[in-house]
C-alpha cells in the first residue's frame, strides 16, 4: 500500500489493547518536512505510539505505514533511514564505552557522517570515551542525540528528548534540530510535556489522551484562535454566551464577569461586540491550558 507523497506515517483504525490500558483506535496523517509534536498527560499513548512505528509492539489491528511501506516486519532499509531517541537509555549498555557503542551503531548505517558526528560531540561536549554507566543523565541524553543524528536520517523520532539536559544544552539541542530541518524533505515527530520546547519547534500538534487523538493542528493557527474573553455582565450574558463563536467552556467569575474560552477568537469578539456586550479582558492561551480544555470536553462527551 503506498502512501500519498506529503505523507510520511499514516495509522488507519490501529487499536492495541493490554490489561490495563487500550491505545485506539487511531487514525492519524503525520506530514512529510514538518514537525510533529504528540502532546499528552502521562499515560495518554504517545511512547505506546512510538513503539507501534517502530514494530516494537504490534497492533491488534488496523495499518501503520511509514515512509511508503506497511510495518508488518523487520524492514531494514527503512530503519536505515529513520532516527529513533527513546525516552529511556538502555541500562544494559552500562559497561561500554561510548566509542565502541558508536562503532557498533555506524556499521548499520551507510549514511554515517563521521564528521557530523564529531561536530555534534563537540557542540553537545560530550566525552564518548566514559563508559555509558558513568556519563550523567544528561550527558547520556546528549550522545545518544548525536548517535541518532550522526547517518541523516530522513525521520527522526524522538521520545522526550530533552530529558536529562540542562538549559544550555537544551538550547544547543533546538540549535541543532532546526538545522537538521534546514534540508526541507525531512521530518520529526516528537514526545513532549515541555510547553517552549513544542512552542520553538512544532509546525503541528497532536493532541493525545486516554489512549486516543483528540485534535490535531497547526501551531500557529491554534494559539491564534485559542483566546479566553472576560465579559461584562451577569446571568443574562452567561446565557447569551452560549452561541459565541467556537465556545469551549463558560464561567461566572464573580464580580458582574464572566469568562468565555473560545477557540474561534476573530469570530468571538466580532460576534460579542456585535451583540452589543462589554469585552473587559482578552488573553491568548497557552498550549497547556488548551490541552486541559480539550482533554475536559473530551470527556465531557463521553458521558
Amino acid at each position: 500500500m503506498e502512501l500519498q507523497e506529503d505523507v510520511v506515517i499514516r495509522f488507519t483504525d490501529v487499536e492495541q489493547t493490554r490489561p490495563h490500558f487500550r491505545l485506539g483506535p487511531l487514525n492519524l496523517a503525520v506530514p512529510r518536512g514538518y514537525v510533529t509534536a504528540i502532546v499528552g498527560p502521562n499515560g495518554s499513548g504517545k511512547s505506546s505510539t512510538f513503539r507501534l512505528m517502530l514494530n516494537m509492539a504490534k497492533p491488534d489491528r488496523g495499518h501503520i505505514e511509514m515512509i511508503g511501506r506497511e510495518v508488518n516486519k523487520d524492514d531494514i532499509e527503512v530503519k536505515q533511514r529513520i532516527g529513533y531517541l527513546p525516552e529511556n537509555a538502555n541500562h544494559g549498555e552500562h559497561a561500554i564505552r561510548g566509542t565502541d557503542k558508536a562503532d557498533f551503531v555506524k556499521a548499520w548505517y551507510p549514511g554515517w557522517d563521521v564528521n557530523r558526528y564529531q561536530e555534534l560531540l563537540r557542540r553537545f561536549e560530550v566525552d564518548p570515551s566514559l563508559k555509558l554507566g558513568k556519563m550523567s543523565k544528561g550527558m547520556r541524553r546528549k550522545f545518544d542525540l548525536s548517535l541518532v543524528l550522526a547517518h541523516q536520517p530522513e525521520l527522526l523520532l524522538l521520545d522526550e528528548p530533552s530529558s536529562g539536559l540542562d538549559p544550555l544544552a537544551w538550547k544547543v539541542m533546538i540549535e541543532v534540530l532546526h538545522r537538521y530541518m534546514e534540508h526541507g524533505n525531512r521530518t520529526i515527530v516528537l514526545a513532549s510535556h515541555i510547553i517552549d520546547e513544542i512552542k520553538r519547534l512544532a509546525d503541528y500538534i497532536v493532541f493525545m489522551a486516554e489512549g486516543h487523538v483528540i485534535g490535531v493542528y497547526e501551531k500557529d493557527e491554534l494559539l491564534s484562535s485559542w483566546h479566553t474573553f472576560y465579559v461584562k455582565g451577569g446571568r443574562a450574558v452567561f446565557e447569551r454566551l452560549a452561541r459565541v463563536p467556537g465556545l469551549q467552556s463558560r464561567e461566572d467569575v464573580g464580580g458582574m464577569q464572566v469568562r468565555a474560552v473560545t477557540n474561534k477568537a476573530l469570530e468571538a469578539e466580532e460576534w460579542i461586540r456585535g451583540e452589543g456586550m462589554e469585552i473587559t479582558g482578552r488573553t491568548a492561551m497557552e498550549l497547556d491550558d488548551i490541552m486541559a480544555s480539550l482533554i475536559k470536553n473530551d470527556r465531557l462527551q463521553k458521558t
